[in-house]
C-alpha cells in the first residue's frame, strides 16, 4: 500500500476534519500563488495564472460545500495543491 493510498483512506475516515484543513490549505496556497504571480506584473499571462488559481481553489471549496464523495474532494485537494505549488515555484524562478 502506498503512502498516498494510506492517506486517502485516512482522509475518507476523518472527512470532516480533513475537509476543514484542506479548505484552509487550498485557500492559503492559492492566496500565496496569486500574490507571487501579481508581484511580477499584471499582464495577460499573470491574469491567466490568477484565473487558473481561482478556478482550482474555488472548485476544491465547492466540492466540500456541496458534500461530494470523499474521493472527489481528495482529488480536488491534490490538484489544487500541485497547481498552486507549481505556480508559486514557477513565479519565483522566472
Amino acid at each position: 500500500m502506498t503512502i498516498l493510498s494510506k492517506f486517502q483512506q485516512e482522509y475518507t475516515r476523518n472527512i470532516l476534519g480533513y475537509s476543514a484543513m484542506g479548505m484552509i490549505l487550498s485557500t492559503c496556497l492559492g492566496s500565496i500563488a496569486i500574490m507571487s504571480t501579481l508581484a511580477h506584473g499584471n499582464g495577460f499571462f499573470q491574469m491567466l495564472l490568477v484565473m487558473i488559481t481561482v478556478i482550482i481553489c474555488s472548485g476544491h471549496n465547492a466540492t466540500i460545500l456541496t458534500v461530494q464523495r470523499p474521493i472527489v474532494i481528495f482529488r480536488w485537494l491534490e490538484i489544487s495543491t500541485v497547481v498552486n505549488v507549481l505556480n508559486i515555484i514557477g513565479t519565483l524562478l522566472f
